[in-house]
């Protein structure tokens, strides 16, 4: 009798090949798990492509509310931008399908998973790891790592096993996409000098052909998490859902950069993720009202360390429960609601309030009402600069150096 596979199926290209290569190669009974992060719009068809892939069996999840708030919302609440430009759309929901794919494998009684992920990209590693932590008893088969079909041979294998597909030898383009955003990759894009064709964009008008008019939205957040457009409260997912087809006839969240990727090589990425782009910016800008200057400060790091953590594939690890625990803490007081204006590619807050804020409008005037001691200015001065200026005359300047060439190595003539 066969063994079981558990393959984390899409519905594209890669994971197709693989369900067929892993009866025809390996021997395995492949049952497909397909888990919708909101990237499928044509369930049937998927199904399909599984069917004629020759899966036993092709089962569905709808994952879009456990994706939200437990894996996004935690990263949009700690800013996680990878690199400063990507909002780890397709990283963020790695982990949810390794922990989806090992319930499967235990349900199911099977021995193995599988996934499509090639062995150039990061993906492999963040299922890989994931399952590995969650259970180190299953096996674990990258077909396209292991049966290294470059994209034009999948293109063919498919064709020849009678598989339908999108991509084609003249539009090779490789994508992803769940609520949070959409990745392309492939083909043209592999020349970074060469701006991406016109059909790489789906999500997002051209700004220049984006309406004329702005559009003006307001957006409510408690402790942190959005709650409500234009005051009307909204489950998680219709609000993202909103806020992406609203950003995205606006011309909001393109992204197009060259990132370092895990397995280090640099690769040219095009993303579009217009809600992530409009609630991590709102969400940054009611934090200046309610956060300190030591809070944004590691925030700020906090940021940085959570989108590499979230990028590098180790969701499930004690480092990231630490830095989930501050960034949580933080986030008590998050509570208001900013107003931002979209228009044509171009995101811009117009305003923002706080239930908490720490600003004082009282403390902030150079009006009659002016409540700041001015006069308390000169001691914090001088006690502000006494280290700077002992350092400077016994070190710096004693040799009567030009203190012009105090930030350079060596003076130039």
């Amino acid at each position: 009798m066969a063994e079981k596979i558990i393959l984390a199926y899409s519905g594209g290209l890669d994971t197709s090949v693989a369900c067929k290569w892993l009866q025809e190669e390996r021997g395995y009974d492949v049952h497909c798990l397909t888990i919708d992060l909101g990237n499928l719009s044509d369930l049937e068809s998927a199904k399909k492509r599984g069917t004629e892939a020759g899966a036993l069996s092709v089962d569905v999840i709808d994952a879009k509310e456990d994706f939200l708030n437990y894996f996004v919302f935690p990263a949009m609440q700690a800013n996680a931008l990878y690199q400063g430009q990507y909002p780890l759309a397709t990283a963020l929901g790695r982990p949810l399908i390794a922990k989806l794919l090992v319930d499967k494998a235990r349900e199911l009684n099977a021995t193995s998973v599988a996934h499509g992920c090639t062995g150039k990209g990061n993906d492999q590693v963040r299922l890989d790891v994931a399952i590995n932590t969650l259970a180190p008893d299953l096996n674990i088969v990258g077909t396209a790592r292991e049966n290294e079909m470059s994209r034009d041979a999948a293109i063919d294998y498919a064709k020849k096993h009678g598989i339908s597909i999108k991509q084609t030898l003249e539009s090779p383009y490789s994508t992803d996409e769940n609520l949070w955003g959409r990745s392309v990759e492939c083909g043209e894009l592999e020349d970074p000098w060469e701006e991406p064709p016109s059909d790489v964009w789906l999500w997002t008008a051209e700004p220049e052909a984006a309406p004329d008019k702005p559009v003006i939205v307001e957006i409510g957040f408690k402790n942190g998490i959005p709650v409500s457009l234009d005051g009307e409260k909204m489950g998680t997912v219709e609000l993202v859902q909103h806020l992406s087809n609203l950003g995205g006839q606006h011309g909001i969240g393109r992204v197009d950069m060259v990132e370092d990727r895990l397995v280090g090589i640099k690769s040219r990425e095009v993303y579009e993720a217009p809600a992530a782009t409009i609630l991590i910016t709102a969400h940054k800008s009611l934090e200046q009202l309610t956060l300190s200057r030591s809070q944004i400060r590691m925030k700020e790091q906090i940021a940085q360390e959570y989108a590499d953590l979230i990028y590098n594939g180790l969701w499930y690890s004690g480092h990231h429960r630490d830095l989930a625990a501050y960034t949580q803490s933080s986030q008590r007081d998050v509570t208001g609601q900013v107003r931002v204006k979209l228009w044509k590619g171009v995101l811009t807050i117009l305003g923002k309030q706080a239930e908490q804020s720490l600003y004082s409008k009282e403390l902030a005037t150079y009006g009659d009402d002016d409540q700041f001691d001015q006069k308390a200015a000169q001691g914090f001065i001088k006690l502000h600069g006494l280290s700077a200026q002992v350092q400077a005359h016994r070190q710096l300047l004693n040799n009567n150096d030009d203190p012009l060439y105090l930030a350079s190595p060596e003076k130039t003539e």
